[in-house]
């Protein structure tokens, strides 16, 4: 993991909770059936970026299956996996992004923008669907339409709330050199 151990650790723990409770109880209704606007994929996104690939897919993955089992069904590992997938694709461009020295212009964000459009492109029209279908069998066109939705209200959620979490976190951090010796 990125960073020290621990504050991976806690990253998993505090990006988990949040998912969870941004995912459950502050998602906003859309009119494809069981799929949902879904704000948690910002704070992801965030999270992904600072501690790295194998926190992001475990604060998707555990974030994920809360939200279902809370919901008093079963889990929809399908769903899980893609949101899993985000957070370690997302993940992988942190070492490019480097948020710890505070800057986040232009092309940072192009790069952030381009990691999320693609990571949540191939996780709701490919791997949600696809596995929906192999491992629920659930009709195509319905897993197919849930997806594109879905694909579509996370890219923008990620990006555009993302950013704006990226950039208040990035405005806290002091910039090397910015400091002078008096």
């Amino acid at each position: 993991m990125k960073n020290n151990s621990v504050k991976s650790v806690v990253a998993v723990g505090i990006g988990a909770a949040l998912f969870f409770v941004l995912g459950r109880f502050v998602a906003i209704p859309s009119p494809i059936p069981n799929t949902n606007i879904s704000l948690q994929y910002a704070v992801l996104g965030l999270l992904a970026a600072m501690y790295g690939p194998i926190a992001g897919g475990l604060i998707g993955f555990i974030g994920h299956t809360l939200i279902d089992l809370s919901w008093g069904g079963s889990v929809w590992w399908s769903w899980v996996i893609a949101s899993a997938f985000v957070g370690v694709i997302v993940g992988l461009v942190a070492n490019r992004l480097k948020l710890e020295e505070g800057d986040f212009g232009k092309g940072k964000f192009i790069t952030f923008l381009v990691a999320n459009v693609v990571a949540h492109a191939v996780a709701w029209i490919g791997i949600a669907p696809v596995l929906d279908i192999l491992m629920f069998a659930e009709p195509a066109n319905k897993v197919f339409s849930q997806g594109v939705f879905a694909a579509i209200a996370n890219m923008l959620t990620a990006v555009v709330v993302g950013g704006l979490l990226i950039v208040a976190y990035t405005r806290t951090i002091a910039k090397k050199g910015s400091l002078d010796k008096e």
